[in-house]
């Protein structure tokens, strides 16, 4: 026969046997690995998606230029820049129902679905001829497409890392950097050779194949939230620093694509640069973003993200400002260099400050989706004005240059307000305060 417990100790062992099930059933969420195969492999696939989000939409300012001085030359470069807008509009904006979506644990409905609307809007650009048929395929389609992957991929990344999550992001943002160096260059060299069609179907099937790579390595860490989810939540609502922070978004995003859609423009009307000289220029401010992108998140981990971004943004700010006085193409490299590696920055930290200021991690993609829904309706706005106050036709650039610039130096003094309202120390507060 067994023996016979007392009561007291077998109800202290049956307690006992409970708290180690419930610790063993918390620890694969409640640890953040902060490193391995596994999380560095998720970087690779969200670097992937921001490769095929991201950086489709800064390549746009090549297809600006080809639009303008040829398939839709009898339209205005404010029309024309529509089409861009809205792609970068609602991939931003889309996040507000792809975080709840993830939150419930769909991410692989929306890679998927991301995946074919991302290609099929391609294959659909390369047909279309007509301006509206270039709206609501590369503008509307695409835009949508990136929409569903965006943010979830960045949401994903945010759970596996902690203390090295800024640098995580900066490489996953990075990709969005390399996607805008490589497509337009891609664009640039094969349109002459094989016609627009051909161009943008070969785009086309590279996202196909490196997206492939994203379905194939990403997955989860958390598990699915057990209620259904608003696009909402209130609590972000009654927290003053993180709606202070989406204002400092949406004034960012306004006016920080301006000089992304207009420099090959400014060097072709105002600087009189021909040849290929000035479709180079958008890809040396891609190329610098990665270099901003990677070493903002290593300074970030360090000194704080929310200080890197705002000392990013204002330094923007004064580039952009300075952008009036390239009068030569050595002028021009030096800015597009300069204001690259911090627009870079500026782009790939605030999904780093949002998830540290979210309460809870299980929370990240609505958080995230609220916020950028500020954010793309910034950039909704932003190049159409851009575009009424800049005078093509007369090489005037001025109205445009000053708006962008001005609405970046405003989001910087937002910024400044988030991180005197934020609980702690705002400034340099050194490593291991992981708040912003």
């Amino acid at each position: 026969m067994d023996p016979i417990l007392p009561e007291d100790d077998t109800e202290k062992e049956a307690a006992s046997s409970e708290e180690v099930v419930g610790e063993l059933q918390q620890a694969p969420t409640s640890i953040i690995p902060d490193g391995g195969l596994t999380a560095w492999l998720q970087v690779l696939g969200a670097h992937l998606i921001f490769f095929n989000s991201w950086g489709i939409v800064n390549t746009f300012g090549v297809y600006q230029a080809y639009y303008k001085n040829d398939l839709l030359k009898h339209r205005s470069s404010s029309d024309i820049s529509w089409i861009g807008t809205f792609q970068g509009f609602i991939l931003v904006i889309f996040g507000i129902f792809s975080g709840p979506v993830f939150d419930q644990g769909h991410f692989r409905f929306l890679l998927f679905t991301g995946t074919f609307f991302v290609v099929f809007g391609l294959m659909m650009t390369s047909l279309a001829t007509e301006y509206w048929q270039l709206l609501l395929t590369q503008g509307i389609c695409v835009g949508m497409g990136g929409g569903f992957i965006f943010l979830p991929s960045a949401a994903i990344v945010a759970t596996y890392f902690d203390k090295k999550r800024a640098l995580a992001m900066g490489v996953t943002a990075a990709g969005g950097s390399v996607g805008s160096v490589i497509y337009p260059i891609v664009f640039r060299k094969l349109q002459p050779r094989i016609g627009f069609p051909w161009a943008t179907r070969v785009i086309g099937f590279l996202s196909l194949g490196t997206l492939a790579i994203s379905i194939l390595t990403m997955k989860t860490r958390l598990p699915p939230t057990k209620q259904a989810r608003r696009p909402w939540d209130p609590a972000a609502l009654r927290s003053v620093t993180f709606v202070l922070f989406s204002i400092g978004l949406f004034l960012t995003f306004i006016g920080l694509y301006i000089p992304f859609f207009y420099i090959v423009l400014y060097a072709q009307r105002k600087l009189h640069i021909g040849g290929d000289l000035p479709s180079y220029l958008l890809t040396i401010v891609n190329a610098s973003s990665v270099v901003g992108r990677i070493a903002s998140g290593a300074l970030a981990d360090k000194f704080g993200s929310l200080e890197i971004l705002t000392v990013c943004t204002l330094t923007s700010a004064i580039m952009i400002y300075s952008w009036m006085a390239a009068h030569n193409l050595a002028g021009i490299i030096i800015f597009a260099l300069i204001f690259g590696c911090l627009s870079g920055a500026v782009v790939s930290l605030p999904t780093t400050v949002v998830a540290n200021l979210v309460p809870e991690l299980r929370l990240v993609g609505t958080w995230m989706g609220m916020c950028f829904l500020m954010g793309g309706l910034g950039l909704l706005i932003g190049n159409p004005i851009a575009g009424t106050l800049i005078k093509v036709g007369e090489a005037n650039f001025f109205g445009g240059i000053i708006f962008s610039a001005t609405t970046v130096m405003a989001s910087s003094v937002v910024l400044v307000c988030v991180g005197l309202l934020r609980p702690g120390p705002f400034i340099w507060k050194g490593r291991g305060s992981n708040t912003g």
